[in-house]
């Protein structure tokens, strides 16, 4: 697995290593050994899997303590922009954002710390997306970003007329309205 640091500490795109032949191909797309060793010291207790159209946009969610996650998220059929927001108040790179195209084709994996927000949105016909949480899913910790938040001005790469979101994901407060945020010398592990 290649390790590829981005510009935001902890923040980080994994590539694995294919085997191709004629047959096919054969990649090891999770080890919690090298996990652990390599890129951060925790557990994930929960897989989820959803698919979604060309312009569905989802995001950017996160959860507050005690049940803030870590993301390891990918793409198993079709392509995404995955988005990463530093949400971290006194953070150096706080509102700052890491983006990477996610394809069933380069079959690379980000990883998305406690203390971040997350979204991705649909850039091609359709979309298979994988991501494992290092902590279970709760309704009332939930917290989240407005995707269009000017001050942020995330470049999706599709045009906004194309996106598509949930009704609950056109209702969220920018990053200056959020009423919860983490800070940076909270203890997330």
């Amino acid at each position: 697995m290649n390790i590829i640091r981005t510009d935001i500490e902890g923040v980080i795109i994994l590539e694995p290593k294919v085997f191709k032949d004629g047959r096919g191909y054969f990649m090891e797309s999770f080890s919690q050994r090298f996990f652990n060793t390599e890129v951060c010291n925790t557990p994930f207790v929960q897989d989820n899997e959803s698919q979604s159209m060309y312009g569905v946009l989802r995001g950017l969610h996160y959860q507050k303590p005690p049940f803030a996650q870590s993301k390891l998220v990918r793409v198993v059929k079709g392509s995404v922009l995955d988005v990463a927001v530093d949400i971290r108040k006194g953070s150096p790179t706080f509102g700052k954002y890491v983006s990477v195209e996610l394809t069933e084709d380069n079959k690379r994996q980000l990883f998305v710390p406690r203390g971040f927000a997350h979204g991705f949105v649909v850039l091609s016909e359709e979309v298979i997306f994988q991501y494992k949480c290092d902590n279970f899913y709760s309704l009332e910790h939930e917290g989240a970003i407005a995707w269009d938040d000017p001050d942020l001005n995330i470049d999706w790469k599709i045009p906004f007329s194309d996106i598509i979101l949930s009704k609950k994901d056109s209702n969220h407060p920018t990053l200056a309205e959020a009423n919860w945020l983490f800070s940076y010398n909270d203890v997330l592990y």
